[in-house]
């Protein structure tokens, strides 16, 4: 089988790391970037400007392709991908685009999942969690809107928070390739086996949204054709489902440092 250019271009980074090789393999993976930051976009509020994160992207290009070992047998677009995302996210949160308040009413809905979900046993329906807050559910659906950018985190910052080597995609996830650290990799192991758990536990369509935008690499956009929804409604069930994955593994985490201190 014939070699692809891209993959004479690796066997010439890997061998001489020419910085000329270097930047026709950034030109060559540069729709990396664009897509990614283009699907990151639409859950944004519209003062975020796209050139911003497109830069932002470009930093993790670079950093995937100064990392990346192509003997490992790790796809390099799965590994940038992660890269790519968390830089951009990092972006993000250097300018600060999160008003306070949003923060804080992204945590009061947290919280409320985590109390219901926890008293409750099962899933708690958008009536409860609403109660729980004291507002409408009209209010609620419009909170979950005004909630949603602050609720873009990758799935394994849910569990982890920032954590440079667990950027990843979905349920590809991979340690960083150039760490050969046991520890790393057994949470990585681990933080798989309780989001797969927790996504099962969602309810159908949120589990569905979750399964589409992160595994399947769709847009909120595409994923409101597919349901039949409005992409305002996509955001919704994204945020809610984060928030409730939130919830649930904040307990899970809670009970496994009591069990350690015990």
């Amino acid at each position: 089988m014939a070699s692809s250019p891209k993959d004479h271009l690796w066997h010439t980074y890997s061998r001489q790391r020419d910085p000329s090789t270097r930047e026709k393999l950034i030109l060559a993976f540069l729709p990396l970037v664009k897509q990614v930051a283009g699907r990151l976009a639409i859950g944004l509020p519209k003062h975020v400007e796209t050139d911003d994160l497109l830069s932002y992207g470009v930093f993790g290009l670079i950093d995937a392709i100064e990392k990346f070992d192509p003997n490992r047998g790790v796809k390099f677009e799965t590994y940038a991908v992660a890269r790519i995302r968390g830089a951009i996210l990092d972006g993000l949160r250097a300018l600060d685009w999160v008003p306070a308040s949003v923060r804080q009413k992204r945590r009061e809905v947290e919280a409320a999942y985590q109390r219901l979900e926890g008293r409750l046993h099962r899933t708690a329906t958008d009536e409860e969690v609403a109660n729980e807050l004291n507002v409408s559910l009209k209010d609620f659906g419009n909170i979950l809107l005004n909630i949603s950018g602050a609720a873009l985190l990758s799935l394994e910052e849910t569990w982890f928070g920032h954590h440079d080597d667990m950027r990843v995609k979905g349920t590809e996830i991979i340690p960083d390739v150039g760490s050969e650290d046991p520890v790393k990799e057994l949470q990585s192991k681990e933080t798989q086996r309780l989001l797969t758990e927790a996504i099962e536990r969602l309810p159908h369509r949120e589990s569905l949204v979750i399964t589409l935008y992160y595994y399947e690499g769709l847009t909120i956009r595409e994923i409101g054709e597919i349901l039949g929804v409005t992409p305002s409604r996509v955001s919704q069930l994204h945020t809610k489902s984060i928030l409730r994955l939130r919830g649930r593994l904040g307990r899970l985490r809670t009970d496994l440092l009591d069990e350690q201190v015990r």
